[in-house]
């Protein structure tokens, strides 16, 4: 483990005592928030120091068993070798594990996930290709056990999809998803192509963490509230009832707005749940942009206007271009198994977070 990382654990146990002692004070005690933040660091520290007590403990082992290796007795010297080769695993085991709890956590990584795809260019299909990601990501949240709530749709009359929003519910939906955020672009021979001629279409993705009321601070006043006939598909109810919602963020000029629901009161709590995820990441943006401004660098990569991943039909491959990596399983990732990329982005993640944290 290099120099710079183990001089963050030397003071782990004083970290430690201090939590404790917080944990304990009647100031923290009366504020439940407070005590909430301390107790999960403590939690996180604690095991933090548990992994660094084994290494030293391993590291004095594999001292230990070193100096046995110097016996002439031949039988001693075998399993000396023996301890020595799964004490050496279980270090490097340990290196990693340190580290992954050195890596700076992300706040939002429990959270639920708000997911947006929006038709590109390429008109039809890129609305049907909009539908295709959405699939995509129910299948996908299928098979991590996660729930899909549609909280608005938009689709076409020939069974594309213009924008649908849905919330994401489950352990670990957030930080995963995060990193499908961008231009998504799909390259195929459409059907109604007769000269055989392929196409370029796009469709964007963006993923927000959900926000909970205590995370954005919305003034009444801050929002302008407008009712109106919902349209397009949806039932009797549709253009029979003020039922569609649209709330504008005077602010920011943020506008969303929902209409799937039969009842004003559920688009509305619809609508706000919407506002508070686009609201929580735009604050979120501009606290990025002041810091990497202070520190002057770039913001960084995964904003919504890049290019992040093209779908090949003709040649069956898909190809993410942050990664540089290809896979020739289009149908299996268009069916939901998504996991060979994301794990490859979390681990470069983990990677840029060391770095930088070194």
């Amino acid at each position: 483990m290099n120099k710079k990382l183990l001089q963050k654990l030397e003071n782990i146990d004083e970290k430690l005592k201090d939590l404790e002692e917080q944990l304990s004070s009647p100031e923290v005690l009366q504020n439940q928030k407070k005590l909430q933040e301390i107790a999960k660091k403590h939690k996180e520290v604690s095991h933090l120091s548990k992994l660094y007590h084994e290494y030293k403990n391993v590291l004095q082992e594999i001292k230990d068993t070193k100096e046995l290796l110097k016996t002439s007795d031949e039988e001693m010297k075998a399993l000396a070798e023996e301890e020595l080769e799964s004490l050496q695993k279980r270090e490097k085991q340990l290196e990693k594990e340190i580290e992954l709890e050195l890596i700076p956590k992300d706040p939002n990584a429990d959270k639920n996930a708000i997911l947006e795809i929006r038709q590109g260019t390429g008109g039809d299909e890129a609305a049907l290709f909009a539908a295709e990601l959405f699939r995509m990501y129910q299948r996908y949240a299928e098979r991590k056990g996660w729930k899909v709530e549609v909280l608005s749709l938009n689709p076409t009359d020939k069974g594309g999809i213009k924008e649908v929003i849905a919330l994401i519910k489950g352990p670990g939906a957030y930080s995963r998803l995060k990193f499908e955020s961008g231009v998504h672009r799909v390259q195929r021979v459409p059907e109604t192509e007769s000269s055989g001629r392929i196409h370029t279409s796009t469709a964007t993705v963006a993923v927000l963490p959900e926000a909970e009321e205590v995370d954005v601070d919305i003034s009444p006043e801050d929002l302008r509230i407008e009712t109106m006939r919902a349209s397009g598909a949806g039932g009797q109810h549709v253009n029979t009832t003020d039922s569609a919602v649209r709330i504008t963020h005077l602010p920011t000029g943020i506008v969303v707005s929902c209409q799937d629901e039969r009842s004003q009161l559920q688009n509305r709590a619809k609508a706000m749940r919407i506002l508070r995820a686009k609201l929580k990441d735009y604050y979120d943006r501009l606290e990025r942009e002041k810091i990497a401004k202070e520190r002057k660098e770039q913001v960084g990569t995964g904003e919504r206007s890049e290019k992040i991943r093209t779908y090949n039909f003709p040649q069956n491959r898909v190809t993410d271009h942050r990664l540089g990596y290809t896979s020739h399983r289009i149908n299996e990732i268009l069916d939901g198994d998504l996991d060979e990329f994301i794990d490859q982005l979390i681990a470069k993640e983990h990677e840029e977070k060391l770095l930088q944290s070194n």
